[in-house]
């Protein structure tokens, strides 16, 4: 089955001396990922590292819809300043690539009104 989720996409330049941190932040189980469970809709978060550039992350978090992230931007605004400010030493740019419709098919059925 193919679902249909909101995804944005964020493209980090690490700084070499927090690349441990970094990777307990914003990977599977990190700080970011514990936050966004908080939320309703919050479907998945994969973090990439460029194999060239090993300083070069991309993240792409999954919600079911747009207006789920938005809701959750809204309800959790001043922990996800408070961790983004924290982290923000962790890197010498952060770059939003984009905000996307994605197809899926490797999570489970989603139903938009659960």
């Amino acid at each position: 089955m193919i679902n249909e989720v909101f995804v944005y996409i964020w493209e980090y330049i690490v700084k070499e001396e927090y690349l441990t941190e970094f990777n307990s932040a914003y990977g599977p189980y990190g700080d970011w990922v514990k936050l966004f469970k908080k939320a309703d809709g919050y479907i998945a978060t994969d973090l990439h590292q460029d194999t060239s550039n090993l300083k070069r992350f991309v993240t792409i978090d999954f919600w079911k819809t747009k207006n789920d992230k938005d809701n959750f931007l809204n309800q959790f605004y001043k922990e996800y300043k408070l961790l983004d400010e924290k982290c923000e030493k962790f890197t010498t740019s952060e770059k939003l690539l984009g905000n996307y419709n994605s197809f899926v098919s490797r999570f489970k059925s989603l139903n938009k009104s659960d």
